[in-house]
């Protein structure tokens, strides 16, 4: 029992991890667009300055920074399984 519930949350934080990492990518994206063309997709689509772009911004930073502690943690993790 203990085992699957460990199993469980271990997938269930790798679902995480790789939805947080694809919208970081997605916000990498996004920057790179306002970078070499000047112009925003969030706000394109959700409009400039409104509370859904601003939800959008919010997501996309919090994920860089659950991205920014777990993906090295993730690292030290299967580093010391393979050894």
């Amino acid at each position: 029992m203990a085992t699957t519930v460990a199993h469980t949350a271990h997938r269930s934080t790798d679902t995480l991890t790789w939805v947080a990492f694809w919208l970081m990518v997605i916000g990498g994206i996004n920057w790179g667009l306002v970078g070499f063309f000047d112009f925003d997709l969030v706000a394109a689509i959700f409009g400039t300055g409104s509370a859904a772009a601003r939800v959008v911004y919010a997501i996309v930073g919090l994920c860089t920074l659950y991205c920014a502690f777990a993906i090295p943690a993730l690292h030290r993790r299967m580093t010391t399984a393979v050894t």
